[in-house]
């Protein structure tokens, strides 16, 4: 064989292995393999395979979203699972409540008539909670398993916003919902995804979860290798960031990241400018327009330095970007509920998938790269010259980072 050929096969090699190796170290657990994994765009695209899944369930349904809502697909949601209750499938769905606060108690009360199990994650009724950082402890996960074979795991809740009725920018115009991904997940992986539910489920509910078949033997269905990494709030510990991390650290050329929130601790930052430094390509994908003002103003605090450094920073503001995703080297990927900020990292329970998988990696690049076709590329030059009330504003929202 000659030298270049034995030279070449390891170089392209090399990344799959050392990403393997450093994603198990750092989540603690190994690869699960055999798993077909679909990546879903928006809303739209989302509600349809979870309410086929949803219509198909023969054993039960287990939903946990930080917003559930009364109106849009929450009300479609409704209708399907306490169709499913009548046909004698067990129904289970956890929410958070301040991420539905605004829902109101009749739409729960209506879904527990119709034989839906509920749990509701810290209740901020609840006085003491405004006594204490509890208040802060959210579940923001976004997940879903249909008869512990089906799994969907992401970015998008049970919202309006993400239907292409959506009508929220930031400029006001019409857009056709917000900009998001999500993913279906079938394979050994989706009994992990279950006991993330169940595990909530058995920690913050005030009834015992009902009996079925949650765990049923679960066969190869494809060849993707994932992990499930998840946080729950409050605690020190995060799987998913020390993953991203380590990744970061370690990628060999290209980095694509994007996030709705970017309010990122400085381990992030001083990973994302060592890796630009070292001349991998970093390119990160954020909202020009939001929901909040705060973090994206504090994002927009550490464009300087991040531009100096030489990474590549492109804003999307036809479209409320809410996706949380990342590509890195063209075999590492995540999809799944963490942004890039404090909160996430601190004061949330968040669920992400992580795939090892070269033909995944480039399907979600090539998605990302035609967002970043649609978007405006923040150029350094131009944002020196940025005016004062803006550099006001990111000070402003700077000051509160560890709460965003």
């Amino acid at each position: 064989m000659p030298t270049s050929s034995i030279l070449t096969l390891p170089r392209r090699l090399a990344p799959a292995a050392d990403h393997a190796a450093l994603l198990v170290r750092h989540l603690g657990a190994p690869l699960l393999a055999g798993n077909r994994v679909e990546l879903l765009e928006d809303g739209d695209a989302t509600f349809e395979a979870m309410f086929a899944a949803i219509d198909a369930a023969r054993d039960h349904v287990n939903i946990e979203s930080y917003i559930v809502e009364d109106s849009g697909p929450g009300d479609e949601l409704a209708r399907r699972l306490m169709a499913r209750c009548r046909a004698g499938v067990r129904v289970n769905l956890l929410f958070d409540s301040f991420g539905s606060l605004r829902t109101s108690s009749a739409f729960f009360e209506r879904l527990r008539r119709g034989g839906v199990g509920l749990c509701e994650y810290n209740p901020v009724q609840r006085w003491r909670l405004w006594l204490g950082q509890a208040l802060h402890w959210r579940d923001h996960r976004k997940l879903m398993v249909v008869d512990g074979r089906i799994g969907f795991i992401g970015g998008v809740n049970i919202s309006k916003v993400h239907s292409s009725a959506a009508a929220l920018t930031g400029a006001g115009n019409r857009s056709t919902g917000w900009r998001d991904l999500h993913v279906r997940i079938e394979g050994p992986a989706v009994s992990r995804l279950q006991r993330l539910f169940v595990g909530h489920w058995k920690l913050h509910a005030d009834l015992p979860l009902p009996s079925a078949h949650y765990f049923p033997p679960l066969a190869v269905v494809g060849t993707q290798r994932v992990a499930i990494a998840a946080s729950d709030a409050g605690r020190r510990r995060n799987p998913y960031y020390s993953a991203l991390l380590a990744a970061i650290d370690g990628a060999h050329s290209r980095v694509m990241l994007t996030t709705a929130y970017l309010v990122p601790p400085r381990r992030l930052i001083r990973a994302l400018v060592r890796a630009a430094e070292r001349g991998v390509v970093v390119d990160l994908l954020l909202p020009g327009v939001s929901d909040f003002w705060a973090p994206l103003h504090a994002g927009r605090s550490h464009y300087a330095q991040l531009l100096r450094a030489g990474i590549r920073i492109h804003e999307r503001h036809d479209r409320l970007l809410h996706a949380k995703a990342c590509v890195i080297d063209g075999v590492w990927s995540s999809v799944g509920s963490s942004n890039v900020d404090w909160r996430s990292v601190l004061h949330n329970a968040e669920a992400d998938l992580v795939v090892l998988d070269e033909g995944f990696a480039r399907r979600l690049e090539q998605v990302l790269r035609d967002d970043v076709a649609r978007a405006r590329s923040i150029e350094a030059a131009a944002w020196s010259s940025r005016n004062r009330w803006r550099r006001v504003q990111e000070a402003v929202a700077r000051r509160f980072e560890f709460f965003l």
